[in-house]
């Protein structure tokens, strides 16, 4: 069998195996994106038989990052990424330094360069966005608060790869240990790479969230599903394309920001539903093209290497991660969730080694290893998430350090003592203060009805103290911060937050302290609807279905006023 074959054979043949490797590793329960690794590795150039062409993987893999990418843009508003940048901006940058200084630490030990050592412990500190994503996804905690901050970390850590690739060539000859490169073409080189930058971030929030939503309404005008569809995935494509080759910004990143802005349409939630099936498919392709990279003969010949590498990205970064979002006082929930979608490292990994060893920094086996320890991350990530909350359990059971970290005095924790009595009995409870919640709380405040506001965004609290409004803050899931909210003597619980993960553990804590509360949840889960009504879990609000019914209402009320007048 050639090493060149056709892009058909190359889709087909990855796809196929991709179905059954990932139906088998279903069937034993592990990941089905292990099967899909595998199926690389069949079809790629270390094994015998077929082998598939590798650069049409890549650009099929690329394709996927980018509607990936906007797919994430399309449900993470400027807004959620503005909440957590005082924790995902000096995480993301701290984290990537710890990261780095381990691998360079092990590469040292290895004999390697300064150069090959620096490639080497940056390619390991940034994780891959598209196995997060589809973490997230499958534990259905995209939409929550610690989804958006490891989302937002992650976003951070591609700006900082951004400006890592584009200055690696003009410092190589100097990290290669040759001249010193010159400090005003560096310096030049930097300037030039924020401005790009900076122009791209202006132009599409500026520019591209008029744009966009107007070019998606004129193309829904015409009542072409096809031409719906088309404008999407055109958009996605190209911005992505466009930002890479105008502004010098990663595929992904463009891709996302492209999402970002479009989501300001009233249509993006049908135009994240018609670019779903497309995207599900070039991610397979993506882990597809991740395992045609792997040789399987490292793990023979240099199995110690290989573990140390595993070690640091899926240890090392995930306790540096940890310590990090408990040091801002975050719960131990969100330190561990971050910390598992930061155990595993991805496509800048790849882009970076590549650079390196064009560049002669990277010693051969570098890439080797880099490989290995990203399809053995990837593999063991779901895992990750898995075991996150069996181990804060364990964690808390036998660490009396970490009790007290949970349960330490936190101003945001609790109400102020002198907070009205209003806020304190027969109040309204309400959990999460994000778009849906915002409005619930501006209706309530026009009504006068008092309520206590619960949200895991430390920073959006203290926003809302200062607005004189009460708030908690804390995971309502976790009876301590229902408990500073009243809900013993609270009227009615409202979770407003798109959390659907943790509803039935704030239902169950609340009805517990309060046996008599009012409940009213939101979701936009068919059956997650239809399983909570079987539970009596209060009122259950579907969005599309209150939509219809307000749709409805209004076209009753119109046509029996038109009929009354006729």
């Amino acid at each position: 069998m050639p090493h060149s074959v056709s892009l058909i054979s190359t889709i087909a043949v990855g796809l196929g195996l991709a179905l059954v490797f990932g139906f088998l590793a279903a069937s034993v329960r592990l990941p089905a994106l292990v099967g899909y690794l595998l199926a690389g590795v069949v079809i790629g150039p270390f094994t015998p038989g077929f082998v598939a062409d590798a650069e049409i993987a890549a650009q099929l893999a690329e394709i996927g990052v980018m509607l990936l990418m906007f797919g994430v843009g399309l449900h993470f508003s400027l807004d959620d990424l503005l909440a957590v940048r005082k924790i995902a901006l000096p995480g993301a940058v701290v984290q990537m330094a710890v990261a780095t200084a381990l691998g360079m630490a092990l590469a040292t030990l290895w004999g390697w360069n300064l150069g090959g050592a620096l490639v080497f412990g940056l390619s390991l500190s940034v994780a891959s966005t598209v196995v997060l994503l589809r973490a997230l996804e499958s534990r259905g905690v995209l939409d929550s608060f610690n989804g958006r901050i490891a989302v937002g970390w992650l976003v951070v850590e591609d700006l900082a790869m951004v400006l890592v690739l584009v200055l690696l060539p003009p410092l190589g000859s100097w990290l290669a240990g040759g001249q010193v490169a010159d400090a005003n073409a560096l310096w030049k080189t930097l300037g030039l790479t924020l401005l790009q930058v900076g122009g791209f971030v202006a132009l599409m929030l500026i520019v591209g969230r008029r744009l966009f939503p107007w070019l998606l309404w004129q193309v829904q005008r015409t009542g072409s599903r096809e031409l719906f569809t088309l404008c999407v995935v055109a958009a996605a494509v190209s911005i992505a394309f466009g930002s890479t080759a105008l502004f010098g910004v990663s595929f992904a990143l463009g891709a996302f920001f492209a999402g970002m802005v479009m989501r300001e349409s009233e249509f993006s939630h049908r135009a994240a539903e018609e670019s779903l099936p497309l995207r599900d498919a070039f991610a397979v392709l993506f882990f597809v093209s991740v395992g045609m990279l792997f040789d399987p003969m490292v793990l023979v010949q240099r199995p110690l290497q290989v573990i140390a590498v595993v070690g640091i990205v899926v240890v090392g970064k995930s306790i540096a991660a940890a310590a990090l979002v408990l040091a801002f006082r975050y719960p131990l929930n969100t330190a561990l969730t971050v910390s598992a979608s930061l155990a595993q490292i991805g496509e800048f990994s790849f882009i970076l080694v590549g650079l390196g060893a064009s560049l002669g920094l990277l010693p051969p086996e570098g890439q080797s290893l880099v490989l290995a320890g990203a399809l053995i991350s990837i593999a063991l990530n779901p895992a990750a998430f898995y075991f996150a909350e069996p181990m804060q359990r364990w964690i808390l059971a036998r660490s009396a350090v970490a009790r007290r970290m949970e349960a330490r005095d936190d101003p945001m924790a609790e109400l102020p003592t002198h907070t009205e009595q209003k806020y304190l009995a027969q109040q309204v409870v309400l959990v999460g203060y994000g778009r849906v919640g915002r409005r619930i709380a501006a209706t309530m405040q026009a009504h006068h009805i008092p309520f206590v506001v619960a949200e895991q965004n430390r920073e959006t609290v203290e926003r809302l103290r200062g607005e004189g409004m009460a708030a908690v803050f804390g995971d309502a899931s976790e009876p301590a911060t229902l408990i500073q909210a009243h809900i013993a003597r609270a009227r009615m619980l409202v979770i407003a937050t798109p959390d659907s993960l943790n509803v039935r553990q704030m239902i169950a804590v609340a009805r517990a302290l309060n046996p008599e509360i009012e409940i009213a949840v939101r979701t936009h889960n068919e059956t997650e609807a239809r399983l909570l009504n079987e539970e009596q879990a209060g009122r259950v609000f579907l969005g599309e279905q209150e939509l219809a019914q307000s749709m409805a209402r209004h076209v009753v009320e119109r046509t029996t006023v038109g009929a009354s007048a006729h």
